[in-house]
């Protein structure tokens, strides 16, 4: 299963820490930014993804996201 999100992350160091956040809340995930996309693209693979929960951690880390549809 794959989820692409549209982000407001600006910044690679940003983008860095919301991984590492990421990875340990989702272990088994591949997890990846694109910030030269336009809607400054966070990438999510793996087998069960929960969009409300990514969202959720994303917001808490202030940084807004939203599922591209």
């Amino acid at each position: 299963m794959v989820e692409v999100f549209k982000t407001n992350v600006s910044s690679e160091g940003h983008a860095k820490s919301l991984i590492g956040l990421l990875q340990r809340a989702f272990p088994h995930h591949k997890i990846n930014f694109d910030l030269e996309d336009c809607d400054r693209i966070l990438r999510m693979e793996g087998h069960s993804i929960s969009p409300e929960s990514i969202i959720t951690l994303l917001q808490e880390n202030n940084c807004d996201g939203e599922v591209l549809e």
